[in-house]
């Protein structure tokens, strides 16, 4: 799959929607070629099946359903920019490996420019990839592992088109840097030569588009362990068991100075353990089978994201969610890149070789990975030990899954 190749050439566009072409496409809520009873079938696995299926099946319910399906289809902001600057390198990016496997491009960006950011700093008109994971699904869709790529990782950043104009040179650089000059092209090409992986979709949102999501599954629950108190952060909290709204999840997952030792590697745990725990609250809070929760939250989410063409409508991101709708939350998985201080800045990093480059030839023919709570006092041990033990050996890497709590 080519994330230039457009949408689905069958569908027509109105509003930014996806309208299906024929009844038998099953896209269309009851639609069927053989009868009433596997059309009510149909509508069942939808049901189950997770929060964009439910809405189209609700949205579709009649004439003013379909205007609000494509409301929430015209909210998403198709990067056709990013797709053509792709599209000029095709041949020089790497090539699928397993049929049916999909990489996903997950890009935070610090921007305060747009509605609600400015409160979080100046815009300075430039912005950063705050947060970049990697996430790749099975192609059995089993289990799905997310990889954090630290943003000041150095590595390789290829010529990109600059955002204001002209092309910029090679160079070797902070990761975060590359969306800075060339935007998610460059972020993607970039990632692409540092693993081997085809990204095969990406996502971008902003500090706004986060704290809206948050707000609209009606605040995440996570527990700490010692209070909170960081004015940088803006964020004051008790010990325990706390629910975070927006602005308080935003300050969560990016606050370095206060929460646990102020290393990014920490501050990656703890966005990783909160996507977890958002992912828990969206299972398990009946969200997504009730349309008054659902609606908010897909309109949220939706209207926060920046994606490749082919995932910029309600109907693109529902082919991607519900392959995945399956995959037991302790078969979610959440790793950071191996990594250690850049040997010439020990404010800087570097990958760690060789359990980097195992882990993503593993994720490029699509190989379990393990994840464990390896810090010291757990007595765990350091990422990548028992990789290679045996040829058949599964490597442990220090993370989580969407299971793990932060405090017991």
């Amino acid at each position: 799959m080519v994330v230039g190749a457009g949408r689905d050439a069958r569908t027509t566009a109105r509003g930014g929607a996806a309208v299906p072409e024929s009844a038998d496409d099953p896209a269309v809520p009851g639609a069927s070629a053989t009868g009433d009873g596997l059309a009510r079938r149909r509508r069942r696995r939808w049901l189950r099946g997770g929060a964009l299926g439910a809405a189209v099946l609700l949205l579709a319910a009649g004439g003013a359903g379909w205007a609000l399906y494509a409301r929430l289809s015209d909210n998403i902001t198709p990067d056709e920019a990013a797709a053509r600057e792709l599209a000029r390198y095709d041949e020089e990016r790497p090539t699928a490996l397993v049929s049916g496997a999909q990489n996903i491009l997950l890009i935070g960006t610090d921007s305060r420019a747009g509605d609600g950011n400015g409160r979080y700093g100046r815009d300075t008109g430039t912005q950063r990839s705050d947060t970049t994971i990697l996430l790749h699904l099975a192609a059995d869709r089993r289990s799905a592992t997310a990889v954090s790529l630290p943003r000041d990782l150095m590595v390789r950043v290829p010529a990109c088109p600059r955002t204001a104009g002209g092309r910029t040179e090679p160079s070797f650089a902070m990761l975060n840097t590359a969306f800075q000059v060339g935007g998610s092209a460059c972020t993607i090409r970039t990632v692409e030569e540092l693993t081997g992986i085809r990204v095969d979709h990406h996502v971008v949102v902003d500090f706004s588009g986060f704290q809206r999501m948050v707000d609209a599954v009606d605040g995440v629950p996570v527990c700490l362990r010692e209070p909170v108190d960081d004015k940088a952060a803006g964020l004051k909290l008790p010990a325990g068991r706390v629910t975070l709204d927006g602005e308080q999840a935003l300050g969560y997952v990016r606050a370095r100075k206060t929460l646990g030792d102020g290393s990014d590697t920490d501050r990656m745990d703890r966005q990783q353990l909160f996507l977890g725990a958002l992912v828990e609250k969206v299972r398990g809070d009946g969200v997504l089978l009730n349309p008054v929760k659902l609606y908010p939250v897909l309109d949220a989410a939706t209207s926060a994201l920046t994606t490749d063409p082919e995932l910029a409508s309600l109907r693109g991101l529902y082919r991607l969610v519900r392959g995945v709708r399956d995959i037991p939350t302790e078969q979610v998985r959440f790793l950071t890149a191996p990594r250690e201080a850049y040997v010439y800045d020990s404010d800087r990093d570097q990958l760690v070789q060789p359990e980097a480059g195992e882990l993503f030839a593993r994720l490029r023919a699509d190989r379990p990975v393990e994840v464990a709570d390896t810090s010291p006092d757990t007595g765990g041990k350091a990422p990548g030990d028992n990789a290679g033990n045996s040829p058949s050996a599964t490597p442990t890497y220090r993370g989580s899954t969407a299971a793990a709590h932060t405090c017991e």
